[in-house]
């Protein structure tokens, strides 16, 4: 190494001499002087061995070969493994290292809405965007959403999340958000909602929420309807913010699904890690699952 290392800083441009020259010239293989090279920077790099924990982290919080944590969920997780720092220099450090998260434009996702008017029984708002809930099934949102596919075609989703654990207890796509989507939803609920619990389920003021069968179904299952205010997403915050991550964290693989039953799959596959890898801070650096099973243990 000592031999490459010469100072030709003093030598006229002409002169110097490339890298591959004089690793030819006292016959180094490049992978050698690589690997040595980063040994020798990492020797004098005091932030060498958080650099790796950083890069531990953010690599268990990959999706689809993106990275999605950002400093605010990999500051407690060092923290608990025994590094402090400051906020600037653990961005910097993500930086240099290349696990920043992407940044999007939330104006940039598809919107949509349900309302349709008063066309059955709209509910009271019981929660007034109160989200406070902290034990699992207490407090569940719902909500519609759509996403353009690969092939120009509309993919529509519902699902019901819990408040506490930001547990997805129920999906369902559809190429129409119709009363088929809604009560196949609902089915899945039944199935993943323990006896004994008398949850509030809210949502916005959408058609299907308002009419017979969706009131009678959710009053069958033992659950008290919330509804937001009219035009004000704020209300159903949980659900709007679930939507978002999704959309954002897959928006390459939502292009690639060419027709409904890709995107179905794909769908499925991200509620799973959601649910059992990705942490969050407001759950504790936990998965929602994770999170869930510890608050029902204690």
């Amino acid at each position: 190494m000592d031999q490459i290392r010469v100072d030709q800083q003093n030598l006229p441009k002409k002169e110097r001499y490339g890298i591959g020259e004089l690793l030819k010239t006292i016959d180094l293989k490049r992978p050698t002087y690589y690997d040595e090279r980063k040994r020798i920077i990492n020797k004098n790099d005091k932030y060498a061995d958080v650099k790796v924990v950083i890069k531990e982290i953010a690599e268990k919080g990959k999706w689809r070969g993106s990275y999605i944590y950002g400093y605010r969920r990999i500051m407690p997780l060092l923290e608990k493994a025994g590094y402090h720092m400051a906020e600037a220099t653990l961005r910097r450090l993500m930086n240099e290292l290349g696990v920043q998260p992407a940044m999007y434009n939330r104006r940039k996702n598809n919107h949509y809405s349900s309302y349709k008017g008063t066309v059955g029984k709209v509910a009271d708002n019981l929660l007034n965007q109160t989200f406070d809930a902290t034990s699992p099934f207490t407090v569940l949102h719902t909500d519609v959403s759509q996403v353009r596919l690969g092939d120009s075609t509309w993919a529509y989703m519902s699902v019901i999340l819990d408040q506490a654990t930001k547990e997805v207890l129920a999906a369902s796509v559809s190429q129409s958000s119709n009363k088929l989507l809604i009560m196949d939803t609902l089915s899945q609920l039944e199935d993943n909602l323990p006896n004994n619990f008398n949850p509030i389920i809210h949502s916005d003021q959408g058609w299907h929420y308002q009419l017979d069968y969706y009131r009678e179904k959710i009053d069958s299952l033992g659950l008290i309807q919330s509804m937001s205010r009219k035009g004000n997403c704020l209300d159903n915050a949980p659900m709007e913010s679930f939507f978002h991550l999704f959309k954002v964290e897959s928006q390459p693989e939502i292009k690639k699904c060419k027709n409904i039953s890709q995107f179905t799959q794909f769908f499925n596959k991200y509620v799973n890690w959601y649910n059992n890898d990705r942490i969050s801070n407001k759950t504790k650096n936990m998965s929602p699952v994770d999170y869930r099973t510890h608050v029902l243990a204690a």
